[in-house]
Parts: structure tokens; sequence; C-alpha cells
């Protein structure tokens, strides 16, 4: 039986009551420099999104969950992106929306918990993350979970007027 579920927190598949989580967590835009947004989303585009959001991983190449604490409360999203499956691999990310929810290690918690699904489900041999540089709080966040910093794209994003670098970091199956 799959089990999507840690000590203090479980994911869980997008739900049309999710919108207004969603509408909040897509407009903010102290995120932005992390997910690549550049302009608001309206409720009627995250609507359609949500309408598509059962689809199949294999189609859409994306599969978006809810991270949920204990108390059903929705605190952010977990996604594995750019799914490859010919090579087997594909790109990891987190955003937990409100402050007061991170470091209490409900993000470590429910990357490990995709990372068991991507490599025991999906059998995927290798998940990847992009960092920019001063998220000092992602980059301890997937070295302890034992990824390994395998590159620096140089003045990958621009933010606030100035370019940033972006750390790559790779974990492979074992």
């Amino acid at each position: 039986m799959l089990n999507l579920k840690g000590e203090h927190i479980y994911l869980r598949a997008l739900e049309p009551k999710d919108l207004d989580f969603l509408y909040e967590l897509e407009n903010d835009t102290s995120i932005w420099e992390i997910s690549g947004t550049t302009t608001p989303y309206s409720k009627q585009v995250l609507q359609l999104y949500l309408d598509n959001a059962h689809r199949d991983i294999y189609d859409v190449k994306q599969l978006r969950l809810c991270i949920c604490t204990n108390t059903d409360e929705v605190i952010g999203l977990v996604d594995l992106f750019d799914f490859d499956p010919k090579n087997n691999r594909a790109g990891i990310g987190i955003v937990i929306l409100t402050p007061d929810d991170r470091d209490k290690g409900s993000g470590s918690e429910s990357v490990r918990v995709l990372m068991d699904y991507a490599f025991s489900t999906l059998s995927l041999r290798q998940l990847y993350a992009n960092v920019v540089e001063d998220n000092l709080a992602s980059i301890h966040l997937f070295e302890k979970l034992g990824f390994e910093k395998v590159g620096v794209k140089k003045d990958w994003i621009f933010s606030n007027g100035s370019y940033k670098n972006e750390v790559l970091f790779q974990k492979i199956a074992t």
C-alpha cells in the first residue's frame, strides 16, 4: 500500500477545496523568486489548474502534492517536476507558505516522504533540486537529506535588480 505519510505530516493530491490556499500561495510575491512566477494568478486560472491536477505524472511530467499537518491543515506544496521516465529522474521542489510553519521539520519530512515515493514507486534513479544560493534553509534541507551539491549556475536568477547564482543538488538512489 502506498504511504505518503510521515510522523507529523502527510502528502495528498490537490483537491477543489485547495483553491483559496493555492491562490494565496501563488500570489505571494515573496516566493516568486523560487517559483519563477512573474505575474499574479487569477482564481479562474487556478481553478482550471485544479480541474486538471488529477492527470497522470506520465502524461503531464509533474506531480504536485499538498503538505498537510496531522490536523489536516494545508501548509505547503511539494513537487516532482521535469519527470523523465526514460532517464529515471525528476526535479523536486518544496514551498511552505507561512514563516510560522517553517523550521519545524515539516519540510524535510515532506521531501523525505516524496523521495521514498519517487525512488520506490516511480523507480527513479535520481532527483535534483535547484536552490538560489542565498536560500540557506533550503540548502540545509537538501544537504541534510543527502543531496550533493554538483554545480552552480552563475547569474541564473534575476531578482530585485541583480543576478543570483543557483545551486544544483542531486541525489542518486542507493
